[in-house]
């Protein structure tokens, strides 16, 4: 496996909390969409341990995402 994937996994991350910090729904689905490729690292380095810590990550980024939705709207 290319060491470019941790490269391309972090900036994926990252990039998805800055977003999610400047309040952009998108943030939200660049993180929901990291775990796919945290999943397919982990199916290609055999290293299952990772599907699911993307499935608990996952989880969390959908919930905050419709938290912070709900408390978008309610704010308008």
């Amino acid at each position: 496996m290319s060491a470019y994937w941790s490269w391309l996994l972090m900036a994926v991350g990252v990039l998805g909390l800055y977003y999610a910090g400047k309040r952009r729904a998108i943030g939200w689905a660049i993180g929901l969409g990291a775990q796919a490729l945290w999943i397919a690292y982990a199916i290609a380095t055999r290293q299952w341990g990772f599907i699911v810590s993307a499935l608990a990550y996952g989880a969390v980024y959908g919930r905050n995402y419709l938290s912070w939705r709900r408390d978008r709207h309610t704010a308008e």
